[in-house]
């Protein structure tokens, strides 16, 4: 259950819910490297990983040991993306975004709105200046200056201060507040987003618009991972794992063997893609997804997400905590 409201499958409650006037801040936890993760990222020779409570966590050794961040909020953080070895971002409950300058040892406070209580689900930035991050009930928030400001683009909480949902202008065809899980970049201005009730989404400027693709599966898809501009790969409920060769106009399913949900994708340095999920599930795709195959799973606790680690390694994270997968196997 944990895992499950950590990627948002039953909808936060948005009335009724009080919020703390100030973040509390994480504790230092001996077992935080053991306990619910959900996102990872790495740059340079460092990887991060986030997840409950507020952990944050960084390796410098492949995943093997890891030493817990200072982190400003307890709230369960969802996402992380690292720009470069030192500046990064993460995303969670309470709408919260934090930014590192130093690699993730350090993290600061740089959006909060408990109030509204929708989580952000995903973080990317283009550059080091403008970024964007998806949430709970169609929230999309956008910066220009590197997170320090953010300005909500569509699913505000209260209304949209600047006038019809980004979703629904000119320009974009999508008019529902479905959660949006993931965002999956395919250079500097192609991006897919994938989310609840089978949404699927592309931006070829950047994410100032999107695009409805046509949706091969009609329950939720919790990640996706773009192999080029035009490939690229949607995961979801009931073991569903679909691929599009032509930017999302069409969609072949691969088939998986589980019916577990399948929650986490990542490309390993020798170009194995790691597909992950509930119930232990892990696959992997050595024909650029075409095809999958079950691997040996580490745990039979539930994958929250996957990330390449430097060293070769891929890491997976979830309800055990952080566990590698060697190179090759």
């Amino acid at each position: 259950l944990a895992l499950l409201a950590a990627l948002a499958l039953a909808a936060p409650a948005r009335a009724g819910e009080s919020a703390a006037t100030a973040p509390i801040p994480a504790e230092d936890a001996r077992l935080a490297a053991a306990s619910l993760l959900v996102d990872g990222a790495a740059a340079g020779g460092r990887a991060v990983v986030v997840g409950a409570r507020g952990h944050i966590l960084f390796s410098d050794d492949g995943g093997g040991t890891w030493t817990q961040a200072r982190v400003p909020v307890r709230a369960l953080l969802t996402a992380v993306h690292m720009h470069d070895e030192n500046t990064g971002w993460a995303v969670g409950h309470d709408a919260v975004v934090l930014r590192t300058g130093d690699g993730g040892e350090t993290w600061e406070l740089v959006h909060r709105a408990p109030e509204a209580a929708v989580p952000l689900l995903d973080v990317w930035f283009r550059d080091s200046r403008s970024g964007i991050a998806v949430g709970g009930f169609g929230l999309v928030l956008a910066t220009a200056d590197g997170g320090a400001g953010w300005t909500c683009r569509n699913g505000c909480p209260g209304g949209d201060p600047e006038g019809a949902p980004l979703l629904r202008r000119a320009g974009n065809d999508f008019a529902d507040d479905y959660h949006l899980n993931a965002i999956a970049p395919a250079g500097p201005d192609r991006l897919y987003l994938a989310g609840e009730a089978g949404a699927l989404y592309r931006s070829d400027d950047g994410g100032e618009s999107w695009r409805a693709l046509a949706s091969p599966y009609g329950g939720s898809w919790f990640a996706a991972l773009a192999l080029d501009r035009d490939t690229v790969l949607a995961a979801g409920l009931r073991g569903r794992l679909y691929r599009s060769a032509d930017g999302g106009a069409s969609w072949t399913r691969v088939h998986t063997g589980t019916e577990a949900a399948l929650t986490a994708l990542a490309r390993a340095g020798d170009g194995r893609i790691i597909i992950a999920g509930l119930a232990g599930t892990v696959l992997e795709s050595r024909d650029g997804g075409r095809t999958a195959a079950a691997l040996p799973a580490p745990s039979r606790r539930g994958a929250a997400g996957a990330f390449a680690a430097p060293g070769g390694r891929v890491l997976l994270v979830g309800e055990f905590g952080a566990v590698p997968l060697a190179a090759g196997e």
